[in-house]
């Protein structure tokens, strides 16, 4: 058993090399023994943390940290739940060890990691299903309704080869299914793909990172619509509701070139809100597409 300058000793190493490893190294060398187990040190180093002192305090067994501070710990998780255990521990003036132990031993409350997902809306639901309704009408009348369309979208391709998710967690008793938005910042390109029954256009890469109407414009009158001219006038062009494919300019440009005989937002068919995920592209191509691509890494954005 180590004494208590041993432990203290261990303390103070672990704090100069932030190593457990080397820890037990100075205190073999020094003490010519083995030395304590990683999960000894670390004890060492929370009940100091915690206590001020490496004794073990004997007593009626109550808890090293008070009532009075276990509430406070309650108060403020209740009334922020998405506050991080080192923003408390500043705030508190308590350790960040002290949060930690209150929050999972004291009050069992365990973190929850936030789910991304688009933001619904009550009316969103009954247009999918009037839009759904819609096709399979037109289906049931023309059989071929269906090859007559060409989904498009545009993805974006990360270097990282992966989302950059917030590391972000909200603590409470229960699981809340609490969202937030999705933060990218690492170097990407923007992509645009059509799809139809028998033929793939694209894809395009963009040379803007950011894609608006004018560039969304160019892109269709210089390169899609082209490809589109052999299979008019049957042609059914779908697109989403993203704000590049709002502008006027865009809408124009189809109902010129697509006239009654396209789809989207504000479209003679309308295209239901935050309903990427019922085209091909969503639920097959960019899933099979970045699979492939993202299966050897890379790190600059030209390769």
């Amino acid at each position: 058993m180590a004494t208590v300058q041993e432990k203290a000793m261990c303390v103070l190493w672990f704090f100069e090399t932030k190593s457990v490893i080397t820890t037990q190294r100075r205190f073999r060398t020094t003490y010519k023994k083995d030395p304590p187990s990683d999960n000894s040190i670390r004890r060492w180093l929370t009940q100091f943390q915690e206590t001020g002192i490496v004794l073990h305090r004997k007593g009626a067994g109550r808890p090293s940290t008070s009532q009075e501070n276990v509430d406070r710990i309650q108060e403020t998780f209740t009334r922020s739940p998405r506050k991080s255990t080192r923003q408390a521990a500043v705030q508190l003036h308590m350790p960040h060890t002290t949060i930690w132990n209150v929050l999972h031993n004291r009050l069992h409350l365990n973190a929850y990691k936030v789910q991304i997902v688009q933001a619904l809306h009550p009316n969103f639901k009954p247009r999918r299903f009037e839009f759904a309704e819609q096709i399979l009408t037109r289906i049931e009348d023309d059989e071929n309704y269906l090859r007559k369309w060409f989904f498009s979208d545009e993805s974006t391709f990360h270097v990282s080869g992966k989302e950059n998710k917030h590391n972000c967690r909200i603590w409470g008793s229960e699981n809340p299914h609490d969202y937030r938005e999705l933060e990218r910042d690492s170097p990407k390109v923007n992509v645009w793909c059509a799809l139809s029954h028998t033929e793939v256009i694209g894809p395009f890469f963009f040379a803007e990172t950011t894609i608006n109407s004018v560039t969304y414009l160019d892109m269709l009158e210089m390169y899609a619509v082209p490809q589109m001219q052999q299979h008019q006038p049957d042609v059914i062009f779908q697109q989403g509701g993203a704000p590049p494919h709002w502008g006027m300019i865009v809408r124009d440009f189809l109902d010129e070139n697509f006239p009654d005989r396209w789809c989207g937002r504000g479209g003679p068919i309308p295209w239901p809100p935050r309903s990427t995920d019922i085209t091909p592209l969503d639920f097959f191509l960019w899933g099979f597409v970045k699979n492939i691509v993202y299966r050897t890494p890379v790190s600059l954005l030209m390769n």
